[in-house]
């Protein structure tokens, strides 16, 4: 396993008058090549929780273990934890601050001690996974668009080489096709590297796309977790704490109202298409997508483009 929480609290202002219970009694598993969404209302304690998760914040009380070793113990290599655990915050300009981009990419594998070539060779490598050309290399971070920011402090961390990737809401403010290059360009990466990534998110139709397993927080304490077709069941319980189904999931629960399909569980547009084409006898996306791979015909073809629902 790769990172286990026991029974974490974290307290804001413990000991005085003031003090905000943020995070209560958190017990989770997040396993190697895990794709989570943490998801929950301004001030549910998302973004606390992913910072205890690298050391940046240290639990109240309980224990944090990566790879079996508590990493509160006496001795423990905080430096290192970073290094396989990299936090991407949800504003990148907090983590810009070298001259030009390349040297900023450059900054997190230099500090591990590693040759010149092998820190370069790791932040164009970086740089390249997130779409940023070398044009880019001697410009000014704080010069560029906002998602170019986030795609440099993304690079940043994964220069580092993770085992780990943490983003705190990696496409806020960026408009649908920002959000769809980054964490396509994410699950990508995922998907070659086998890493595991949590995701902070507000957009339901983000951690529906791509996430595996959808990790709710309320009020600083774990509310659901489970596949995104389990946590979207619970519209009602969403919804009485700020939050809600993606937009397909809505529409399906309309047509079923209306008797039109049988089932109201799609999340994403391709499981609702899937839904429709079955409720009214035609042939799913996914077994045609597979009679045109088995017939050897390029997805893009017009072979069998009419069968398609």
């Amino acid at each position: 396993m790769s990172i286990r929480l026991e029974h974490v609290n974290y307290v804001y202002g413990a000991d005085t008058e003031l003090s905000v219970a943020a995070l209560k009694d958190i017990c989770l598993t997040i396993e190697d090549g895990e794709f989570i969404g943490l998801i929950g209302h301004t001030g549910s304690g998302k973004s606390t929780l992913v910072q205890h998760l690298n050391g940046l914040m240290k639990a109240t009380d309980g224990n944090i273990y990566y790879n079996g070793k508590n990493i509160y113990e006496k001795g423990y290599n905080l430096k290192e934890l970073r290094s396989r655990v990299g936090l991407v915050f949800q504003y990148p300009e907090y983590q810009l601050f070298e001259i030009d981009v390349f040297t900023d990419v450059c900054f997190g594998p230099k500090n591990l001690g590693l040759s010149r070539e092998e820190v370069e060779e790791r932040a164009k490598r970086a740089l390249e996974l997130v779409g940023i050309g070398e044009e880019y290399y001697n410009q000014s971070p704080f010069d560029l668009s906002g998602g170019q920011k986030r795609r440099v402090a993304i690079a940043g961390v994964l220069a580092m080489n993770p085992d780990v990737l943490v983003l705190d809401e990696p496409t806020a403010g960026l408009d649908p096709r920002g959000r769809d290059e980054i964490l396509g360009e994410i699950a990508a990466l995922r998907e070659k590297t086998g890493m595991t990534v949590v995701l902070v998110s507000h957009s339901m139709e983000d951690v529906a796309n791509y996430v595996s397993r959808i990790i709710v927080m309320n009020h600083g304490s774990v509310m659901l977790d489970g596949k995104p077709r389990e946590v979207f069941h619970h519209i009602k319980e969403l919804e009485a704490v700020g939050l809600a189904a993606p937009q397909v999931t809505y529409i399906m629960h309309t047509l079923k109202d209306a008797g039109l399909v049988r089932s109201a569980e799609a999340t994403t547009l391709p499981e609702a298409v899937d839904a429709i084409c079955e409720a009214f006898g035609m042939e799913k996306r996914g077994e045609n997508r597979q009679d045109m791979e088995d017939s050897g015909t390029d997805h893009q073809g017009t072979e069998k483009e009419t069968d398609r629902c």
